[in-house]
C-alpha cells in the first residue's frame, strides 16, 4: 500500500483509476501500483497505448493553440486528469500571460495534484467535477469567479467522453456546456474509436475494455458518426471531425485510433 502526502484519504487505492492510468501512460508519477498493473495489462494487448495517450496530449496542444490564434483566452478542461508536462496553462499563458483555465476531473488525486501544482498561479484553479452534471460545474463560485461566461470560452473534452456511457447521456451533458457559452465559444473533444479494427482484432478491444471495467470509468469507444453527432450544434471547423492523426498536424504522428474535433457556438 502506497502513501503519499499528495493522496486524498477518500482514494482507494486498491482499485485502478483510468484517469492514474493516463498518467502512467504519459510518464507521469501520480499513480500506483494498481493502476500500472493495469495500464500495463493493457500495454500487453495494445502496446500502442502510451502512444495513443501521447497523440491525445498532442491534440490537446494543438487545439489550445488553435482556439488561442481564434482570440480565446479562457479554458474550461473537463476531464482534466493529472497534470503532467503540456498542462493548458501552460500552452495558454505562454502565448498570453493573461489566459485564464480551469480545470475538471472526478478524480481526488487530479484535483489535489492540480491544486498545488496552480496555488501560486491566480488565473488558474483545479476543481472537482463531473462533466456529466454540467450545472454543478457551471454554477461553482470558483468557476465563475474566474471564467466570464459572457465573453466566448474554449472547452476542452480530451480523452474523456470515452469514458461516458450512454447511459449518463453525453449528448445532453455537451449541449447544457454548449448552451452555457458565449457565441464564439468553442468545443475541443477527442474520442477513442475502434473504427477499422479487424474483426481478429475485436477480442483485443473486449479484453481492453474488461480492464477498464474493473475502474470506475469503464470504456465506451463510439463510431466516426457517432463521435461527429457530439458536435450537434455547433459549427465545425476545417478539418472536420476526423482521425486524430489528421487534425491540423505538426508531427509524423500516425495514431487514428480516435476522433478528434473542434465546433464552434455561432
Amino acid at each position: 500500500m502506497e502513501q503519499a502526502s499528495w493522496v486524498p484519504s477518500s482514494v482507494d487505492l486498491d482499485r485502478p483509476s483510468a484517469a492514474r492510468m493516463y498518467d502512467y501512460y504519459l510518464g507521469g508519477s501520480h499513480n500506483f501500483a494498481v493502476d500500472r498493473e493495469a495500464a500495463q495489462a493493457v500495454e500487453k494487448i495494445y502496446p500502442g497505448m502510451a502512444g495513443a495517450a501521447r497523440a491525445n496530449r498532442s491534440f490537446l496542444r494543438r487545439a489550445v493553440r488553435y482556439l488561442l490564434a481564434q482570440g480565446i483566452d479562457q479554458f474550461l478542461d473537463l476531464g482534466s486528469g493529472i497534470p503532467t508536462v503540456g498542462n493548458v496553462h501552460e500552452i495558454a499563458q505562454a502565448a498570453n500571460p493573461e489566459a485564464r483555465v480551469v480545470y475538471a476531473d472526478l478524480e481526488p488525486v487530479a484535483v489535489a495534484h492540480g491544486s498545488a501544482l496552480l496555488a501560486d498561479n491566480p488565473r488558474a484553479i483545479s476543481v472537482q467535477g463531473d462533466l456529466r452534471d454540467p450545472d454543478s460545474v457551471l454554477s461553482s463560485d470558483e468557476v465563475r469567479a474566474l471564467l466570464d461566461f459572457d465573453r466566448p470560452i474554449g472547452v476542452l473534452m480530451v480523452a474523456v467522453l470515452h469514458f461516458v456511457p450512454d447511459s449518463d447521456r453525453p449528448h445532453e451533458a455537451i449541449a447544457r456546456f454548449r448552451d452555457a457559452l458565449a457565441p464564439g465559444g468553442y468545443i475541443a473533444i477527442s474520442h477513442g474509436s475502434a473504427d477499422g479494427v479487424p474483426q481478429d482484432g475485436l477480442e483485443d478491444t473486449d479484453r481492453v475494455k474488461a480492464i477498464y471495467r474493473r475502474t470506475d470509468s469503464p470504456l465506451v469507444l463510439r463510431s466516426g458518426t457517432e463521435i461527429a453527432s457530439l458536435f450537434d450544434g455547433l459549427d465545425v471547423v476545417e478539418p472536420g471531425v476526423v482521425r486524430l492523426s489528421e487534425w491540423r498536424p505538426d508531427s509524423d504522428d500516425a495514431y487514428i485510433s480516435a476522433y478528434v474535433g473542434v465546433g464552434r457556438k455561432s
